[in-house]
Order: structure tokens, then C-alpha cells, then sequence
């Protein structure tokens, strides 16, 4: 038999342990795309060291360029820019959403052997080296190239380079942890690069995002450059709403292009884990879908409430707010269990005029209900009674039985449920 320092020791060192071994988090948003800069700049923002990027840096051997590396304001947000400043001998013009010149060609090899050759950590050289691995599978498929003979026109050059191999370093730091994204906004309109004016997505960031969930908006341009898609592709585990995590720290790595009513911005949020939640063990999950809309017929809502209900909604109600434009609108809400979001999702889109929904997956906990039934001077009433740990909060009468009889007797509505409360107060036990 333990003793009770043993079963002490026992209990807290697996508490310790549990703490210990938490999962760090970073949650990636590219609701404004994202490029090889932002990236770093969210991981500076997050607190990288810069002298400790640009020794390590120094490791390649890549001459003619140097780091800028600035707090500016992106939509009311302060965030950090993170640029590669290259001499006159290179032609400025890569990944960036803003640009789209040519720089001094680099075949994949020479780019392998030079990362390879490095004293950077082995991390950093394997996950850069698997990165350019995948931006020349994906430039040699567009061009029908082998991988190592693949030139990085638009990917390949020295501010690339730094942006990817960079990344590795400034994310070493914040290892073990989990690297989440939410859905990636691709922008819209056309870009011109090596092939021509072509639509966006570009071809190489077309074909990185293969499996990638992504969106278009009204924002407009290419929002995600292909060094940017590379490094979502490498390090990425998975995609979906936020998980359960508490913040430790956020980091805003600014685009170079300020959009009107927009924070052109990414954001990168670390945190930890949650993995020991008592006061959340008997919650359940529910998916929460919510859709803001200013151009359909009220009629609507009610039919539509009614029709998600009965396909399982758990709770549907609209919520007045201002829209753009100072146009009243109403934020549609429909909470439903997780596996009944993607119908009701169709639901929303086939009975509402809305061109997107936002859902996450949230906890809740509801108390205990049951249903009793009591006789009145009207008739039968059933009566909804909640409890918390089998002792009673709350009762309230079955609003349609009250209605019914109301209706039927030609009485008021209230004094058909002040008897059904009375009934139930002094019905016997």
C-alpha cells in the first residue's frame, strides 16, 4: 500500500508531467494571404531576435543584400516589415504580391547544395531544402522540367532565399509545437509574371495548394505568393477554425500594401495546448455558423429558422447589426451539432441570399432537463424543469400547451401559465 507522500508525489508529478508536456501551438491567419515576409515579419513580431536571424543568415553564402526590419501600421495594427534589400546587381522583384520582375536564375540544385553545405541547425536545412524540394516539383510540373534543373524566376533569388530559409530559423525557436492555418485568402484579379497577365492564384501557388483549403474575397490582387503557399505547404499540419488554446502571444507581420479598410496583415498566434479541463468534462461540442446579410426578404427568416430546426439545429436566431455602407442587415446564428454542419451549411446557402458563413467549434454546457406534466382548471400542462447536480434552478410551462388551451378556452395566455405554475408549486411529490 502507498503511503500519502507516495500517492502526493504520485497525483502531483503526473500534474507536472501533463503541464510539461502541453502542446505549443501556432495558429496561423491568412485572412489577407500570405508571403514569405509576412511570415517572418509575424515571427519577429512574436519576439525572434533580428541579430540572431541575420548571424545565422550569414551562414549562406549570399552576398549583396541586406535585412530591413521596421514597425509600421497596417489598418490601425502595429506590425512588423520584414524586407530583403538587395544591391544594384539584383533585380528586385520576387514572391511579393506588390512585384513581379525577374531576379538573377537559380536552379534547385545549386540551391540545395548551397543550403546543404551550410553550418545552419540540421532542422533548418532539412525543412528548407524540403521546401525548395516542393517549389520545384511544383515549377517543373507547370514547365514539364525535371525538379533539379527547375530555374526560380519568380521564387529563387536572394530575398526568396532569405524569406524561406529565414522562416526555418525564426520557427526553430518556438519548437516542439503544432502549426494550425485557417483558410487561405488567394485574392482576385490578374498578375503578371514569366507566363504572361494570368488570373490569380499564379500557376506555382495554383498548383502548392493543392488540398489547401482557400477563398477568394473582395479584396483584390495576389494576396498569397508562391514562397508564401511553400512554407504553408511545409510546415502546416492542419486547417480549420482556432483550436482550443490559451494565448501567449501574438505576432502581425505586415503585407506591403496598405488596402483600404482592411489590416493587410498576418497574424500568427502562440499558445498552448488545453488538455486538463474539469470544468468542461461534460461539455459537448457544437459547431456555431454564423452569416451577416443585408439584402434578403424578412420573410425569409422565419421559413428558414423553422427549416433548420427541424433538420437539427439546435438554436437558429437573426441578430440586428450595421453593414458597410450604414445598411441595416441581421447576423444569422445557427448553432448545431458538428456533424450537421455541412448540411445546414447548404441549407443556409439554398434558403438565404448570403455568399459565405464563418463556423467554429465551440464547448457548451447545458443543465439537465426533463419534462412534467400537471392539470390545471384548462387542462393538462407540460411543465420543463432544469437542475444542476440534481437539485431543481429552474420550471417553466410548455409555451405551446398554454397557447393551445388559451385558445381553446377563451382565456388570457397568462393566466393559463400562472395555473400551470400553481400546479406544479403544490402538486404532491
Amino acid at each position: 500500500m502507498k503511503s500519502g507522500n507516495q500517492r502526493f508525489f504520485i497525483r502531483h508529478s503526473s500534474l507536472i508531467i501533463r503541464h510539461c508536456f502541453a502542446m505549443r501551438i501556432l495558429y496561423v491567419e491568412p485572412f489577407m494571404g500570405v508571403s514569405g515576409d509576412m511570415i517572418l515579419g509575424s515571427l519577429l513580431d512574436l519576439g525572434t531576435d533580428p541579430f540572431d536571424l541575420q548571424s545565422k543568415l550569414k551562414l549562406l553564402p549570399l552576398e549583396n543584400y541586406e535585412l530591413s526590419i521596421l514597425k509600421c501600421s497596417r489598418g490601425s495594427i502595429q506590425a512588423t516589415k520584414f524586407d530583403v534589400r538587395l544591391g544594384k546587381s539584383e533585380s528586385h522583384a520576387h514572391p511579393h504580391p506588390d512585384s513581379q520582375a525577374a531576379h538573377t536564375h537559380r536552379r534547385f540544385h545549386d540551391i540545395r547544395e548551397m543550403i546543404l553545405g551550410s553550418s545552419l541547425s540540421p532542422w533548418v536545412r532539412k525543412k528548407s531544402v524540403e521546401a525548395f524540394q516542393r517549389l520545384a516539383e511544383a515549377e517543373g510540373k507547370i514547365h514539364d522540367q525535371p525538379a533539379d534543373q527547375v530555374e526560380f524566376h519568380e521564387v529563387g533569388a536572394v530575398d526568396s532565399i532569405v524569406d524561406i530559409v529565414g522562416s526555418m530559423i525564426a520557427l526553430e525557436h518556438l519548437l516542439p509545437a503544432r502549426l494550425i492555418s485557417a483558410p487561405v485568402n488567394l485574392g482576385h484579379g490578374t498578375l503578371e509574371c514569366r507566363h504572361g497577365v494570368y488570373p490569380v492564384p499564379g500557376p506555382a501557388t495554383q498548383e502548392l495548394l493543392k488540398g489547401v483549403p482557400t477563398y477568394s474575397d473582395s479584396a483584390a490582387g495576389e494576396l498569397t505568393t508562391p514562397t508564401g503557399a511553400v512554407l504553408l505547404a511545409t510546415l502546416v499540419e492542419s486547417y480549420g477554425p482556432r483550436p482550443l488554446m490559451k494565448i501567449s502571444a501574438t505576432g502581425y507581420g505586415a503585407g506591403s500594401r496598405d488596402h483600404e479598410g482592411r489590416a493587410n496583415v498576418l497574424r500568427i498566434t502562440l499558445g498552448e495546448e488545453v488538455t486538463d479541463l474539469p470544468a468542461l468534462a461534460s461539455a459537448e461540442q457544437v459547431a456555431v455558423i454564423e452569416a451577416a446579410i443585408d439584402d434578403m426578404n424578412p420573410q425569409i427568416c422565419g421559413y428558414f429558422q423553422e427549416r433548420a430546426l427541424n433538420e437539427g439545429a439546435l438554436d437558429v436566431y437573426f441578430t440586428p447589426i450595421q453593414m458597410k455602407k450604414n445598411r441595416p442587415g441581421v447576423q444569422l446564428t445557427v448553432v448545431c451539432p458538428p456533424g450537421k454542419l455541412d448540411s445546414l451549411a447548404r441549407t443556409i446557402f439554398e434558403e438565404t441570399t448570403t455568399l459565405g458563413i464563418r463556423f467554429t467549434v465551440a464547448h457548451r454546457k447545458t443543465l439537465r432537463r426533463e419534462f412534467t406534466q400537471v392539470q390545471t382548471e384548462y387542462g393538462a400542462v407540460r411543465i420543463k424543469v432544469s437542475s444542476l447536480d440534481g437539485q431543481r434552478l429552474n420550471y417553466v410551462p410548455e409555451y405551446e400547451d398554454c397557447r393551445r388551451l388559451a385558445s381553446g378556452k377563451g382565456v388570457a395566455l397568462r393566466e393559463v401559465q400562472a395555473a400551470a405554475m400553481r400546479a406544479f408549486l403544490h402538486r404532491k411529490p
